[in-house]
């Protein structure tokens, strides 16, 4: 369960960041309330992962996979550049969080 707990707080955390763009400047009304409940639903998840997880393993998995979706995001949705050095420097964010965990940061 701890997973999905991590799972849900990451997407949430992604689709408020989202949002967050589409706020423009907090301006916007609907994308304000899917910012502010996206964070409070990832940072509510995060609280629940925290009792099974260390928090240097939790925090290095929510934010690199979040960092990762992110820049994907904009890729897709903004027509952001994707380039080889992007997504070599993504892979390297990933494996940085599978170093830490085969490293035995639970």
């Amino acid at each position: 369960m701890t997973a999905i707990y991590l799972s849900l707080a990451i997407a949430s955390e992604v689709i408020a960041t989202v949002a967050l763009k589409a706020s423009d400047g907090f301006s916007r009304p609907v994308p304000v309330a899917i910012v502010v409940a996206g964070y409070a639903i990832s940072f509510w998840l995060l609280a629940l992962v925290l009792r099974h997880f260390s928090v240097g393993t939790t925090y290095a998995i929510w934010s690199a996979v979040g960092t990762a979706a992110i820049a994907l995001a904009g890729i897709a949705l903004y027509g952001e550049t994707a380039n080889v050095l992007k997504i070599a420097s993504l892979g390297l964010i990933i494996l940085g969080v599978v170093g830490l965990n085969a490293a035995g940061a639970h």
